[in-house]
């Protein structure tokens, strides 16, 4: 049996770059420059962001405002904003970006893959058929096809358009 093997180089920037001694995702969420800071909606309990180092574009991040490493720490208000951010950010992508499918994540603990362990938080990605290209593969470059700005507006444009027809 051959293995196959997906690369995913463009990372390493985030992987090798020089870590802050605060938390990130507190120090995002305390600033009120949002757009900069990527936020793209923010709720009672919880925030959506773009993840800056993403794996493909429009990639999301749920993230509560408490700083808890585990879901069994978070209060049941924000766990169930949290998972209603989730169903928002699915028909969020459809109305934006109509991907064939969405990867949704939670990585709790480095040995998991969590990049930042100790806040807990909630990946979504829009996937289309064959977009790991020949680029990621061979090229050692990931190609996002869209600028931050463009898809920061066209997601919060669509959560907002989302939390307006529900509520």
């Amino acid at each position: 049996m051959t293995k196959k093997y997906l690369y995913s180089p463009w990372r390493i920037d985030y992987i090798l770059g020089e870590k802050p001694d605060d938390c990130v995702m507190c120090r995002a969420m305390a600033s009120q420059q949002d757009q900069e800071n990527l936020i793209v909606y923010r709720a009672k309990f919880s925030y959506i962001m773009l993840n800056r180092y993403p794996y493909n574009n429009g990639h999301l991040m749920i993230v509560p405002y408490v700083h808890k490493s585990a879901l069994n720490d978070l209060d049941l208000q924000t766990w169930q904003e949290v998972t209603e951010l989730i169903r928002v950010c699915e028909k969020a992508f459809k109305l934006a970006y109509h991907p064939e499918g969405i990867n949704i994540g939670i990585n709790l603990g480095s040995a998991a893959g969590a990049g930042i362990a100790e806040h807990v938080h909630i990946h979504m990605v829009p996937r289309w058929n064959a977009d790991s290209n020949f680029m990621s593969v061979i090229g050692g470059e990931r190609v996002i096809p869209e600028a931050f700005e463009s898809t920061f507006n066209k997601l919060r444009d669509a959560i907002l358009r989302v939390m307006n027809d529900n509520g």
